[in-house]
């Protein structure tokens, strides 16, 4: 085992892996309770909830997606890079593709597994790097920052801290109460009191670079909110794993079809899948290969086997039931704990096989508990805005709309949209049409039409 991950060479042992492993599941733990939730709909009305798949069922898909995902990682790719179902990814899954386009939660799934299917060919062809090059850096980041406005958002109004306002459209909301009150609006405003407590305590461990702040804040939050009488207290800690049998193979019902899997809604729903993930994946695993030192003039040694990981995973969770699984940025936290090897990953996917034994205590999770989570996710994706040419008009118009018609439309495919649309047009008349890549004016027809048909 030490020659396999080269130990050696790379300067680690036993003792670092372990200690490096266990802190990124702790970094990475958050997604155990907030992936089911938003994949769910359990912030929506219950009529809506109904057409979504059950909690329980998601939290056993999402454990096993990222088990199996950070093993393939460990033994194909080698690094220490822990993968789980994206945030980000999840939300388009719930709120853009099942509840604004109507797609059935099964074949968004399906929709999952065509993308990553696609990505591991694109990867294995090495069509990669072309496609890589031929977006502009400024909508890859903008791509980014959208939809960490839109996840902040999400947290937001899930945990009643903005609320909508016919006047203002949305508006803060109460944050005290009164005698004259109504019991749901005094409950409403205690959650929403709650919330920001986690936030700011998540905020506060983040600031004092806490690698498992995000999981330590949730479950700040949840203790205080049990004591206070907001959060239901779990009646036992370990059971056996919940079944996963309402999600196993849903995605198969529809993939047999090619009249439904290609479909303009779907053709949108699997590239929106495939851009994200195609460019969080390769971002996350040269920026945590960069900190651990492990790239050489720049590149990653085995990046076409640690792009197939990435691919092999999401499949496999969208045959589990999960939206796309993909290589998580929290896995700096073990690089900087000393993990330099795949061997972390294995302690990472050893960690979230033990998981799965602890359902009941996500019975603590409520829309107050996730939504920090959710806020400085969001916070951390927003940063990328920052690589983003502001000073140059053609650049800069395309990347705002793409991150501002994210949170506006509440659709990240929308704001995918608006940016590659408006993108060429900008450059054209600048007088850099030769600077667009041809596969960007592809693309403006593509969206283009997708915006006609939309508003049908």
């Amino acid at each position: 085992m030490r020659n396999f991950f080269e130990f050696e060479k790379l300067g680690t042992n036993y003792r670092r892996e372990i200690i490096a492993g266990i802190t990124t599941f702790l970094a990475m733990a958050y997604v155990l309770a907030v992936n089911p939730f938003i994949l769910s709909g359990a912030d929506l009305p219950a009529d809506v909830k109904s057409h979504y798949p059950p909690f329980e069922s998601v939290f056993t898909a999402t454990a096993l997606a990222a088990a199996i995902g950070t093993l393939v990682m460990a033994f194909v790719g080698r690094l220490p890079i822990g993968q789980a179902p994206g945030m980000g990814l999840n939300a388009f899954f719930t709120y853009t593709a099942v509840l604004t386009m109507g797609v059935p939660w099964q074949q968004a799934l399906a929709g999952v597994f065509v993308s990553c299917t696609i990505f591991l060919i694109l990867t294995l062809t090495g069509v990669r790097e072309a496609i890589i090059n031929s977006i502009p850096s400024g909508l890859k980041y903008a791509t980014s920052a959208g939809i960490g406005l839109f996840v902040a958002f999400l947290g937001l109004k899930n945990a009643g801290i903005i609320v909508s306002n016919p006047a203002t459209i949305v508006s803060l909301s109460h944050l005290s109460w009164h005698e004259g009150m109504k019991p749901e609006e005094i409950l409403a405003a205690k959650q929403a009191l709650l919330a920001i407590f986690g936030l700011v305590v998540t905020a506060i461990l983040m600031a004092r670079k806490f690698n498992a702040a995000i999981f330590i804040g949730m479950v700040v939050t949840a203790v205080v909110g049990m004591i206070c009488g907001l959060v239901n207290v779990p009646t036992s800690i370990v059971s056996a794993p919940p079944s996963i049998a309402p999600t196993f193979g849903a995605a198969f019902q529809f993939l047999s079809d090619p009249s439904v899997m290609f479909s303009g809604h779907m053709l949108i729903v699997i590239f929106t899948f495939l851009f994200v993930d195609f460019f969080d994946a390769t971002g996350t695993l040269l920026g945590v290969a960069s900190q651990a030192g492990l790239l050489k003039d720049g590149k990653l040694p085995r990046a076409g086997k640690a792009l197939a990981s990435d691919a092999i995973a999401g499949m496999a969770g969208a045959i589990l039931g999960t939206s796309t699984t993909t290589s998580y940025v929290e896995s700096t936290a073990g690089v900087a704990a000393g993990g330099r090897s795949g061997f972390t990953a294995i302690v990472i996917g050893i960690c979230f096989l033990l998981s799965l034994f602890f359902s009941p205590v996500l019975s603590v999770v409520t829309s107050a508990v996730t939504a920090p989570a959710l806020i400085i996710v969001g916070v951390l994706m927003v940063s990328h805005m920052t690589k983003i040419a502001w000073d140059q008009m053609e650049e800069a118009l395309p990347a705002f709309l793409t991150i501002i018609m994210m949170p506006l439309t509440f659709s990240i495919a929308s704001g995918i949209a608006a940016g590659f649309i408006v993108y060429p047009i900008t450059k054209v008349f600048k007088g850099q049409a030769k600077e667009v890549h041809p596969i960007m004016y592809v693309l403006f027809f593509v969206f283009l039409v997708y915006f006609i048909w939309l508003r049908e």
